[in-house]
């Protein structure tokens, strides 16, 4: 298949993202996340990466596990409830080698807000009591109208690049999701750039037919490839669920099964444009 408007194969569009990059994955859990582009930074050994997403898993837990990853900036992480915390994740923060900025999944969004906003903080409720805002250096401020009270208010979290998988796209770029969206919204509106991984392309008629289901219009995206199954071992509703049998062969933890695992994901066994 021929690249045709902005759509490319995977490895270019892995392209886009340099080492050192800040990068931004939609999604959330083993849901409808971008995996095959993450595999393909495994691939193309990226290195000094940082992370941005409110509920990473399976992600950040590869490329850590790759040692791509510098430096997190998470809510909570998680392999979700069947499997528990993410392993090689939590090794690289305890032994340091990844650095963590902690944050509750309503902060980082908020900093990401801010960014999209064009503003210099996003005041955020639910801080009070934490420890996030010490350990952040958030600043406090007094209600400006007079109540006595305080808010505690986020400074803007610009990632160099967000990655989203989505259902659909056109050829031009317009992307769209069925079923919840997660944080790929705030995340497509703060970063410097957007790189969209889809299903399948459908022609843009359709988008005009139901034009409240396009997420990202065209001209935010900069590049896209189309990965069927590519949010694989997670799902992506409504067409195919988690794979929980190759979630738990790659968290075997030997030195054959991660290789394993590459080999066996839908971008190494379907064709990709040329």
């Amino acid at each position: 298949m021929t690249t045709t408007g902005k759509i490319g194969s995977l490895a270019e569009l892995a392209a886009h993202i340099g080492d050192g990059d800040s990068v931004a994955l939609g999604g959330s859990f083993l849901h409808r996340g971008p995996f095959a582009l993450v595999r393909e930074l495994v691939r193309a050994g990226r290195r000094d990466l940082e992370i941005v997403k409110q509920s990473p898993g399976y992600d950040i837990d590869l490329l850590c596990r790759a040692g791509a990853v510098r430096r997190a900036r998470a809510g909570i992480v998680a392999m979700e409830g069947n499997f528990g915390l993410a392993p090689w994740y939590r090794r690289a923060i305890e032994s340091g080698a990844v650095e963590l900025e902690e944050h509750a999944c309503a902060t980082l969004t908020a900093g990401m807000r801010a960014s999209a906003f064009g503003v210099p903080f996003q005041p955020i409720a639910g801080v009070h009591g934490s420890e996030l805002a010490t350990l952040n250096k958030w600043a406090e401020l007094p209600d400006p109208y007079g109540s006595g009270s305080t808010v505690w208010v986020i400074p803007p979290i610009r990632p160099d690049v967000a990655v989203i998988h989505v259902n659909e796209i056109t050829e031009q770029g317009d992307a769209r999701v069925f079923g919840t969206t997660h944080w790929d919204r705030i995340m497509t509106r703060s970063a410097k750039k957007v790189l969209v991984v889809a299903e399948r392309v459908v022609d843009a008629a359709e988008f005009s037919a139901r034009p409240e289901l396009t997420l990202v219009p065209h001209f935010l995206v900069t590049a896209a490839a189309v990965v069927p199954g590519g949010a694989w071992p997670g799902s992506c509703s409504p067409g195919y669920g988690i794979d929980y049998d190759a979630v738990s062969d790659y968290l075997t933890d030997d030195e054959h099964s991660l290789t394993a695992h590459l080999d066996r994901a839908p971008e190494t066994t379907r064709s990709q444009p040329a």
